[in-house]
C-alpha cells in the first residue's frame, strides 16, 4: 500500500478560508480584522496539531506585543490596520477533509469573538507567555511560539 502525501497548506490559504467564512456568517462580531486574522490562524495551527498530529502550515508564529503573529501574514494585511479586511480571496482552497473539519471548528469557536478578546485570551495562555518570558509587556519581540508548545498546552484541553 502506498501512503498518500498530505498536502501542505500555507498560512495565506488558511487566512483566505477565514476571510471567506466571515462573508457567510451573520453572527455579531464575525468581521475579520488583521489582528483577529492572526489569532484565528494561530488557533487553527494549534488545534490542527493537537487533533491531527501535524502542522497546518510551515510559516512560523511569533510572540508579539498584541499576541501571536505570523510575520508573513502581517506583511500581507498590515495596510488594513484595525479595519475589517475587505480583500476576500474568493478562490476555493484544496484542504484535506480532516483539515477542513478543524478549520470549521476553529471558526465556530472563535469566529464570533472580538479581536481584542482573542488577544486577551492568547495573552492568558502558556505558549504566548512562555515565548515572551522575561520581556517587558510593551517590548517588541519576535520569539517563536513553537508548534511543540502549542501542542503541549492545547492537548490538555482536548476531549477526544
Amino acid at each position: 500500500m502506498v501512503a498518500t502525501a498530505v498536502r501542505q497548506n500555507t498560512i495565506s490559504e488558511v487566512a483566505g478560508y477565514f476571510l471567506n467564512r466571515s462573508l457567510n456568517d451573520f453572527r455579531p462580531n464575525t468581521g475579520v480584522t488583521h489582528l483577529k486574522l492572526q489569532k484565528l490562524t494561530y488557533y487553527a495551527q494549534a488545534w490542527h496539531m493537537v487533533i491531527l498530529g501535524r502542522a497546518l502550515f510551515e510559516e512560523k508564529i511569533e510572540a508579539w506585543v498584541h499576541g501571536p503573529v505570523s510575520p508573513e501574514l502581517y506583511n500581507q494585511y498590515r495596510h488594513y490596520g484595525y479595519q475589517i479586511i475587505s480583500e476576500i480571496g474568493l478562490r476555493e482552497y484544496a484542504f484535506e477533509e480532516d483539515t477542513l473539519e478543524v478549520l470549521n471548528a476553529v471558526w465556530k469557536t472563535y469566529g464570533d469573538k472580538d479581536a481584542k478578546d482573542l488577544e486577551k485570551l492568547t495573552h492568558s495562555e502558556e505558549p504566548w507567555q512562555s515565548a515572551r518570558a522575561g520581556m517587558p509587556a510593551s517590548m517588541s519581540g519576535n520569539n517563536e511560539i513553537t508548534i511543540t508548545s502549542m501542542k503541549d498546552y492545547y492537548s490538555r484541553y482536548y476531549n477526544q
